[in-house]
């Protein structure tokens, strides 16, 4: 990893839910959002995380929120990894946008598959991901994730996961099956 600001790994509390909110929401929206790469703002306003939903995800077994913090405690990244039907999820990827490139992504990434595979003993990692996000689908294909043809509709009209500004989005499910 390039970035040596990473300090550890943690796992949310309810305590950290407010700062997960605006961690996610600055990655994925807004102008904020421009900062870095990952950013939906051309397809998406709103909401990107909804915190009852982030509660809910911190509290459900085999569900876990994880957090990457700096040496003083500053929330770098975050993502869910939970157990879903006897395979690993991983969502809510959020990177500080100015911390984005640095290796802080790829490092949490890592540690929800170790704990999909190693703890869990899943046998393959899956996501969604908008389709059209397809610099973003490359850098999943370049760390073992393939795209399985399998698309999601996206939830038009639940302003919990944003306010869309087309009318095509969806999700594609990417896979990486653990060997």
């Amino acid at each position: 990893m390039t970035d040596r600001t990473l300090a550890h790994f943690r796992l949310a509390t309810d305590a950290d839910v407010p700062a997960l909110v605006s961690l996610v929401t600055s990655a994925y929206r807004g102008d904020a959002s421009r900062a870095g790469w990952t950013t939906e703002a051309d397809l998406l306003d709103g909401d990107r995380i909804d915190p009852g939903l982030l509660h809910d995800d911190i509290a459900r077994a085999r569900s876990r929120v994880v957090v990457a913090e700096d040496a003083a405690g500053t929330l770098l990244a975050c993502a869910h990894v939970a157990d879903v039907e006897g395979a690993g999820y991983f969502g809510m990827f959020a990177v500080d946008p100015l911390r984005q490139g640095g290796g802080i992504g790829r490092a949490t990434i890592v540690e929800c598959e170790r704990i999909a595979r190693d703890e869990w003993a899943l046998p393959v990692m899956r996501m969604t991901v908008i389709d059209a996000r397809t610099e973003l689908i490359a850098w999943y294909e370049r760390l073992g994730y393939r795209r399985t043809g399998d698309f999601r509709p996206f939830p038009y009209g639940d302003t919990r996961f944003g306010v869309p500004k087309r009318d095509d989005l969806r999700f594609e499910v990417l896979e990486k099956i653990f060997v």
